[in-house]
């Protein structure tokens, strides 16, 4: 469970502090701050829905929410991005907006993450920049604001039971023959993937923001274009990406793909860990898609790819399941 914010502030609200420990890895909580699609599930008090939600996440780049009430109310807002340290350091203005667009006030929010033992400690520390007439009763509420947004951060990121999948499987080789054969695009292509698919890559920048372009061709001759982009390497323990992608021409997947790598002796445990924003899409990605069945004829092909040799051809079986048939 996460513990409950503590705040400090003067009393002309000219600062403000939070500090919020989530029950969830950092990589998580880095990306339900980003990526626009998360970002409007959590952001606001209880109640609020968020229709328009974008993000330009670099120095200088645009935020633009409207959040809307309960009451059908729209309240917009919108702000810059000052500082992006990834996944460290986050610091951007904000402000609200009347009906012409002009800003009623400006904040300057920075927020900093930390991790330890696979939960996340965050500080928000938000600073008045400027004001106009009239903008008391909003300025009051700005603890209260935050706070229920955190609440609702917390909700989000902390249980990821019922929208995560998890596969494993203990691998017949060491594992640094594993991340060889895992890092390196020309063996990659070789056992990526399901049962009777192949792999095309486009691009494999393995490092922290590098992007990894691959497409994966179903034994129909389907395409499925994907893009990633990593988040975490640590050799030879661990991969971190984050993933878009899916069937041409129908709805994407997007979601957070966790590869660890755990020497058994002589052999290697291999976990893949997805977690999604949502458990329909959740639920999306495995009846559309066959994703734990994929998952586990994936692992398979690593493993008999791996006792074949870094030339051995991929094997050959039953593919998964499609849209439930």
């Amino acid at each position: 469970m996460s513990t409950k914010s503590t705040a400090t502030a003067t009393p002309k609200l000219k600062d403000l502090v939070l500090t919020r420990v989530f029950d969830a890895p950092l990589e998580l909580v880095w990306k339900a701050w980003t990526d626009p699609k998360m970002l409007a599930i959590w952001w606001g008090p209880k109640g609020f829905t968020n229709p328009r939600c974008e993000v330009d996440v670099q120095p200088e780049g645009g935020i633009r929410i409207d959040m809307r009430g309960p009451d059908g109310t729209v309240y917009p807002m919108a702000g810059e991005y000052t500082e992006v340290v990834e996944p460290e350091r986050l610091a951007f203005t904000s402000g609200a907006l009347d009906k012409d667009g002009k800003l009623l006030f400006e904040f300057l929010n920075t927020i900093t993450f930390a991790e330890k033992e696979g939960r996340t400690t965050l500080t928000l520390h938000s600073k008045l920049l400027s004001t106009t007439p009239g903008t008391e009763r909003y300025l009051r509420g700005h603890k209260a604001g935050w706070t229920l947004s955190l609440e609702r951060l917390d909700q989000l990121v902390a249980n990821t039971t019922d929208r995560e999948i998890i596969v494993s499987r203990v691998v017949d080789a060491p594992r640094e023959l594993v991340w060889e054969a895992w890092t390196n695009p020309k063996h990659l292509a070789q056992w990526w993937g399901p049962i009777g698919f192949s792999t095309t890559i486009a691009e494999m920048d393995l490092r922290v923001g590098g992007v990894f372009k691959q497409v994966m061709h179903g034994p129909d001759g389907t395409d499925y274009p994907n893009k990633s982009v990593f988040q975490e390497v640590v050799k030879p323990e661990r991969i971190v990406y984050s993933h878009a992608g899916g069937r041409k021409g129908a709805k994407g997947t997007h979601f957070m793909s966790t590869w660890t790598f755990e020497s058994v002796g002589k052999k290697t445990r291999v976990t893949i860990r997805m977690v999604f924003s949502t458990v329909a899409d959740r639920e999306h990605v495995v009846n559309e898609y066959g994703a734990i069945e994929g998952g586990h004829q994936t692992l398979g092909r690593l493993d008999e790819f791996l006792q074949q040799g870094t030339k051995g051809k991929s094997p050959r079986a039953k593919a998964p399941k499609r849209n439930g048939k």
